[in-house]
């Protein structure tokens, strides 16, 4: 796959990009992600990409001819149009299966707002989807296109150990994990639950489904509602709602 991010902070979205895991992803070719600057591409001789908005208010708004210019630049190079999304604080919220949607796709363009956001016109012609990382506003896109980014990278193959690294992790089945305990046995008091020292892997899985259930209930029973429960499950969560 392929990634893009068009940025007026390039270096800003590099510096995290080449760190840890993803960074090493890159490295080992599992994933490519540019960071192209948009400021590269302004016609105006001071390299003013923004402008004051129609009809008055405060801050600035990021002009359409850098953006496109950039944009069209890129679908150059690919050959093809990849689908571009903007970060903004009014898309659909991020989840994992959305995520996991977006990973399937070939190319993705993520196109970074700063100051008060874009001209409207471009979000109209050239993005394919707005999402948003939560109800909050951020001074720029950056943050957010690096959480799209990394979200995506680590469920592409290659990227992480195994596929179940992802799989048993929080939200990616509509439950929340289960807790992870590690050396040593004991601390402040605290014990590690036996179970998980029983070496008996079916009554350790047992207790994992259980807690992963338990969280889910107790922490975001809305996600309960699309997740895929067995009989046993159900039967648990009774005993819970039951002991309220």
């Amino acid at each position: 796959m392929r990634i893009d991010i068009l940025t007026l902070f390039p270096d800003m979205c590099n510096s995290v990009l080449g760190e840890s895991i993803i960074g090493r992803a890159r490295e080992n070719g599992c994933v490519e992600i540019n960071s192209i600057n948009i400021r590269d591409y302004t016609l105006d001789k001071h390299n003013r990409v923004d402008d004051a908005p129609y009809g008055g208010g405060t801050g600035m708004i990021m002009q359409t001819q850098p953006i496109y210019d950039c944009f069209k630049s890129l679908c150059e190079a690919l050959g093809k149009k990849p689908k571009l999304i903007y970060m903004s604080p009014q898309g659909k919220v991020l989840d994992q299966q959305k995520v996991k949607e977006l990973a399937k796709e070939e190319n993705i363009a993520i196109l970074c707002g700063h100051y008060e956001g874009v001209d409207q016109r471009i979000i109209d012609e050239i993005v394919d989807e707005e999402i948003s990382i939560g109800d909050y506003v951020l001074t720029g896109g950056e943050l957010p296109a690096l959480i799209l980014a990394d979200s995506i990278s680590r469920m592409l193959p290659g990227v992480l150990a195994n596929d179940d690294a992802f799989q048993q992790e929080s939200h990616y089945s509509s439950l929340l994990e289960y807790p992870q305990y590690t050396r040593p046995v004991e601390w402040h008091g605290e014990q590690v639950p036996q179970v998980l020292l029983s070496g008996h892997h079916a009554n350790i899985e047992k207790w994992r489904r259980e807690q992963s259930l338990k969280r889910t209930y107790e922490r975001r029973p809305d996600m309960l509602e699309s997740a895929d429960l067995d009989k046993n499950d159900k039967k648990y969560l009774e005993s819970l709602k039951s002991e309220v």
